[in-house]
């Protein structure tokens, strides 16, 4: 809310401007959000038009789909820009992201599509094992003596936290926020 402030003689008229950032409420003026969508999880504005987080076992799979493409967004939209500003700026050559495919690898597209296809399938089914089973994979299936500390689902810590930083929901609301913002970025780049 704008009000005006007292004007002293020979001075100009500002306004003052306040706001209030509230983490639940109406994500459209008149519609009121769905009583499943509580608040609790990050990132939750209430808004559910197709009624997608009603089942709660179906919502833990979103919440982490969304985790997901989220952080994988952000790799991609920062492997466009990156490389084309330092070749930009002269300090590495490397194609723009669109003519990535063009160039010839080690080896044949089929094989590269085949052997990334075998290991994002291995990798996709430990992480639904890990949200229908929270910390069932944290045990490594062939070293039985390697085994990563007990986690929240999608915030693995261990090895992959190396530097501690703890996932506060403030952190967890930041990381939703980019994460979204990069999805609609790589939409762009796109069309």
């Amino acid at each position: 809310p704008s009000r005006l402030r007292r004007v002293r003689p020979g001075s100009k008229p500002t306004l003052a401007r306040s706001f209030k950032v509230e983490a639940k409420g109406e994500w459209l003026p008149g519609l009121s959000s769905p009583t499943y969508l509580n608040g609790s999880l990050p990132g939750d504005n209430g808004f559910d038009p197709l009624g997608l987080a009603e089942d709660p076992e179906s919502l833990k799979w979103y919440v982490q789909a969304e985790l997901v493409n989220g952080r994988w967004a952000m790799l991609g939209v920062a492997g466009m820009l990156i490389p084309e500003v330092l070749t930009s700026a002269g300090l590495i050559d490397v194609p723009k992201w669109y003519d990535a495919g063009k160039v010839e690898y080690f080896a044949s597209s089929s094989t590269l599509f085949v052997i990334e296809f075998i290991l994002f399938h291995y990798v996709e089914i430990r992480r639904w094992q890990d949200i229908k089973y929270p910390g069932s994979v944290n045990q490594d299936p062939v070293f039985k003596s390697y085994s990563l500390p007990p986690n929240e689902v999608g915030y693995p810590g261990g090895i992959f936290n190396p530097l501690n930083f703890s996932p506060s929901m403030e952190a967890k609301e930041k990381e939703l926020a980019n994460g979204r913002l990069a999805m609609l970025a790589f939409l762009g780049f796109v069309v």
